[in-house]
């Protein structure tokens, strides 16, 4: 006998007004409005990071219009007037640029006459002023990354940040397998054992071109640590940055990082 009663069909609902209502509501958040937080205009403008600003605005330092906010997450649109400690402030777009960038250029924002800037490699990249997050000097080559994104130029410009990083050198002679296994094992300096996470010779290449990764400490540190067992770097080139490759990039070439890059460098 057939059992009375409603079938799965009957109790799916005809009607789904809540679910539908609900829709609607998440498609009206999701409209841009042109406004973006305070915070974040203040971080773009290159004064602090958006905790910073955050404080900044809670400590009733920033107006907008004339008028004190200290209410977290106010929102402000690009007529508005934003001042902190009685400044003008004008919000820009992040960018994120990366070079690989030659020898013979200084890794400095203003060389003087004697040589030329890096700046001068991507100064046709983007309207907005952005900064190397660290230094390459004159003779070293390789990826550098250039952005006007303080938040992310200060965490990633730490010394005590891991990041790795791929370099390829070249010394003043040949690097003997003593003292290559010597390196593995770590070489007393300042104090404590210093090593690399990994340093191999460069296959079909002379002993004295090198492949290290490191992923803290600073360029100056790998040349320290081979000037400890009388070896000179002189020549010096970054292949691998946070995730960035020199691929299909040209020596003296730039170009922008796409999203996926520069939320892989945020995530670091």
């Amino acid at each position: 006998m057939k059992r009375e009663g409603k079938s799965k069909k009957d109790f799916s609902p005809k009607n789904p007004t809540k679910s539908s209502f609900r829709t609607k509501q998440n498609a009206q958040k999701k409209i841009d409005d042109g406004k973006m937080r305070l915070n974040k205009f203040i971080s773009n403008a290159g004064i602090c990071s958006r905790r910073e600003a955050d404080k900044f605005i809670e400590a009733g330092l920033v107006t907008v219009n004339g008028i004190g906010v200290t209410e977290m997450g106010y929102r402000v649109s690009s007529t508005d007037i934003v001042k902190f400690n009685d400044q003008k402030l004008k919000s820009e777009a992040l960018r994120y640029v990366l070079l690989n960038k030659p020898k013979n250029y200084s890794g400095r924002i203003d060389s003087g006459t004697q040589t030329v800037s890096v700046m001068s490699l991507i100064s046709s990249a983007c309207k907005e002023r952005v900064f190397p997050i660290d230094k390459l000097l004159k003779t070293e080559t390789g990826l550098l990354v250039f952005t006007n994104d303080t938040t992310l130029a200060k965490k990633l410009g730490s010394r005590s940040q891991t990041i790795k990083s791929i370099y390829q050198i070249t010394l003043d002679k040949n690097l003997s397998q003593t003292d290559l296994e010597k390196i593995r094992e770590g070489v007393f300096m300042n104090g404590k054992t210093n090593t690399f996470e990994s340093i191999s010779y460069i296959q079909s290449k002379e002993k004295n071109e090198i492949g290290i990764e490191h992923n803290r400490g600073g360029i100056k540190y790998i040349k320290e640590i081979f000037e400890k067992i009388n070896y000179n770097v002189t020549k010096l080139d970054r292949v691998f940055f946070g995730g960035l490759t020199k691929k299909n990039l040209p020596r003296k070439q730039y170009r922008h990082l796409s999203q996926d890059e520069i939320n892989i460098l945020k995530r670091l």
